[in-house]
């Protein structure tokens, strides 16, 4: 709902949940690319895709805040990430949303401001963010998601699979969302043996 009204703002008409539900791939850039090249007909321009940044952001910082809508906690996952980075690992928080928005959700959040960050860029997948959060890093690799396109994703890009929640089924670990940071971490040292 906020990406369509986003959307609004800058094309003067927002596009319908129908075209939002169409379009095939799962990161801001990718979505937000499909529909101006089915409505403009032409690529989504960078200087596009910063002003949709604006907008989204604009968006959530209007619905989220104290007075608004609360946000989701999963407090052992945060706390887990940070307890990974601690212990000297690279920890990095990977999105499909705007880079704008990742920070805001993250800092909403609680999540430590020393775990990386890389939100949704132009003319990468999810695919090639994984890839680029994994540029000089020798490993062990893992990747943590709650949707099914963040298992695919895994997948393509070569990396371990952890789920969280019932919406990414199949043969990888999953955890519960409300699971506490020693699960997260029992979890990871499991996977990767």
């Amino acid at each position: 709902m906020l990406l369509r009204q986003a959307l609004g703002e800058i094309w003067g008409q927002e596009p319908t949940a129908e075209e939002l539900q169409s379009c095939s791939g799962s990161t801001d850039w990718e979505i937000v690319d499909e529909l101006h090249r089915r409505r403009f007909g032409t690529p989504l321009a960078s200087s596009t895709y910063a002003a949709y940044d604006s907008a989204c952001l604009a968006r959530f910082e209007a619905t989220f805040h104290p007075e608004g809508r609360q946000a989701v906690v999963h407090q052992g996952l945060v706390t887990g990430m940070t307890r990974l980075l601690e212990a000297g690992h690279r920890v990095w928080l990977v999105s499909g949303n705007t880079p704008k928005v990742l920070d805001f959700k993250a800092r909403l959040l609680g999540v430590d401001p020393r775990i990386a960050r890389l939100g949704s860029l132009p003319n990468l997948d999810r695919v090639g963010l994984i890839r680029r959060a994994l540029e000089g890093c020798a490993g062990p690799h893992l990747y943590v998601g709650d949707r099914p396109h963040d298992r695919d994703a895994a997948k393509k890009a070569g990396v371990p699979f952890l789920g969280v929640g019932d919406a990414v089924p199949g043969s990888h670990p999953i955890l519960n969302p409300e699971a506490e940071a020693d699960h997260l971490l029992e979890a990871i040292a499991r996977i990767q043996g």
